[in-house]
């Protein structure tokens, strides 16, 4: 999946910011940099997405009215990296190899996941 621009609304406070997205009801942070505001909403992001199956489409960042002293930033959000750092749920997937190559795969003693994660990974030039 490639990088997505999610509009957020950030609000100066007496100490730090306060940060909301507008397309996910609910959705929001606060954090004392802007720095680490954007990144404590990317996690409130994440976490709002992992139960969605397809991604809401999101407001174009000038259509968005703000008040006095709000300011709007498109924010960068990695779902797939954002995946990979938090997600522990694993897939069970039903494969099919020629039994002559379990048969040797199994005597060599090799785990079958982990050389399909590894393969996967270098097939999508997914780095660890």
């Amino acid at each position: 999946m490639k990088m997505i621009y999610i509009p957020v609304v950030f609000s100066p406070e007496e100490s730090g910011y306060s940060a909301f997205v507008p397309d996910l009801d609910g959705c929001f942070s606060q954090g004392e940099t802007l720095d680490e505001t954007v990144e404590m909403v990317c996690e409130a992001i994440g976490l709002y997405l992992e139960d969605v199956k397809e991604l809401p489409s999101f407001s174009h960042p000038n259509a968005l009215r703000c008040e006095e002293g709000q300011f709007v930033m498109a924010v960068p959000f990695d779902r797939l990296a954002y995946e990979r750092r938090h997600s522990t749920k694993s897939v069970k997937k039903t494969l099919t190899i020629p039994s002559w190559l379990n048969e040797a795969a199994e005597e060599a003693h090799l785990n079958f996941s982990g050389i399909l994660q590894s393969a996967l990974k270098q097939q999508l030039d997914i780095k660890d």
